[in-house]
């Protein structure tokens, strides 16, 4: 019997209620072809299967890929790859194999110890987008992460990761899913999210300062904004301008939405009005 390993942080999903809600989620249709990280023991690959044209799995763990090819080596339209996701080169190691390529979505109950790698890997970042965007992204996150991704300004939950996501993605917390609904139990709930990725528009005209910008406005949430950028922007030029985009001058990092941290940026950038440290 494969028992879940700490190491891994598994937590195997044993509800039907929650399987059927990602499978609704992710809105499948005839010919496509799925991503799954982190299969585990495989309840999630069973129901997607006979719904998908290819589906590729990674898993890193040694001992459930035995078991994993074990019970899906009838499978013609499965594909185990054994390894970590971060450090993988996907397309490279599908290079070849038409049968499995490109995949359009992902859809995955992904180990929560590294939930921001894997989204940042999936997504890419401001500065960086992935130049091959997924059409969908349905995840099984812990909760109070699901809940930052798809927070508003001015709430207690959105910071950096908010911005930087939604930035690249329309994202959309499907269901809660309880710790009951694992084996073992994690401390905490999960919850389903859904990622569409997406263009901003208007977009930022130099992403890299865009990214400056919201890594530097919430390094401390409890200051005004023009207090965290000051080693960028001079303090009273950015006052200024905050009023010309009608942005409250007292305002907290927080409290701005995507469409103003972007055109903050601009106006940053237009004005050349950033310094370079």
């Amino acid at each position: 019997m494969i028992r879940p390993r700490r190491v891994f942080a598994q937590h195997w999903l044993k509800s039907e209620k929650a399987l059927t809600e990602i499978l609704r989620a992710a809105e499948l249709k005839e010919g496509e072809r799925l991503l799954e990280i982190g299969p585990g023991t495989g309840i999630l690959t069973r129901r997607l299967l006979p719904l998908v044209q290819s589906l590729v799995a990674v898993e890193i763990d040694r001992d459930l890929c035995k078991h994993l090819v074990k019970e899906f080596r009838e499978s013609e339209n499965f594909l185990l790859l054994q390894g970590d996701f971060l450090e993988l080169d996907l397309p490279s190691l599908l290079e070849g194999n038409s049968a499995f390529q490109n995949p359009n979505k992902v859809v995955a109950n992904i180990p929560y110890n590294i939930t921001g790698p894997i989204i940042e890997k999936l997504l890419g970042t401001i500065a960086k987008p992935n130049p091959e965007p997924y059409e969908l992204i349905v995840l099984l996150i812990q909760k109070e992460v699901a809940e930052r991704l798809v927070a508003k300004p001015s709430s207690k939950a959105f910071g950096a990761l908010s911005v930087r996501v939604q930035y690249l993605a329309k994202c959309e917390l499907i269901s809660v899913v309880p710790a009951g609904a694992f084996h073992p139990p994690p401390k905490v709930d999960s919850a389903v999210v859904r990622l569409t990725p997406r263009k901003i528009e208007p977009a930022a005209d130099e992403p890299q300062k865009l990214e400056t910008l919201v890594k530097l406005g919430f390094a401390a949430k409890r200051k005004m904004l023009r207090n965290n950028l000051q080693s960028l922007v001079e303090r009273d030029r950015l006052t200024q301008l905050l009023e010309q985009l009608e942005i409250n001058p007292q305002a907290r990092a927080e409290d701005l939405s995507i469409a103003q941290w972007v055109a903050l940026s601009n106006q940053l950038t237009a004005k050349k009005l950033i310094t370079d440290n």
